[in-house]
């Protein structure tokens, strides 16, 4: 076993941080489209827009680990990629 533990745990337990932070994330979202406005228009543009990037870079982000020959490093630089989106999308929805 390597120094920083069992992958398939490190993997579940950043899974479960993803899903947490998600939450907050929603939460915070569901307070802005509460409010109305311009603001809460701009945020449903800027989240769908978001999660069609994000989609499309985690699809090319398994296709390259896959034709590296590192397709068992793929589920967790996805989850590492999108817990890096929500607590981006976390830090900018808080300012507000």
């Amino acid at each position: 076993m390597s120094r920083r533990g069992n992958p398939l745990l490190r993997l579940g337990l950043d899974s479960l941080w993803l899903g947490a932070e998600a939450q907050g994330v929603i939460a915070l979202r569901m307070l802005k489209f509460a409010a109305g406005g311009p603001a809460a228009t701009a945020e449903v543009q800027l989240m769908v827009a978001e999660k069609l990037r994000a989609a499309a870079e985690t699809q090319a982000q398994v296709l390259t680990s896959l034709l590296a020959g590192q397709g068992h490093l793929a589920p967790t630089r996805a989850v590492a990629g999108y817990r890096r989106k929500v607590r981006a999308n976390r830090r900018r929805l808080a300012k507000a």
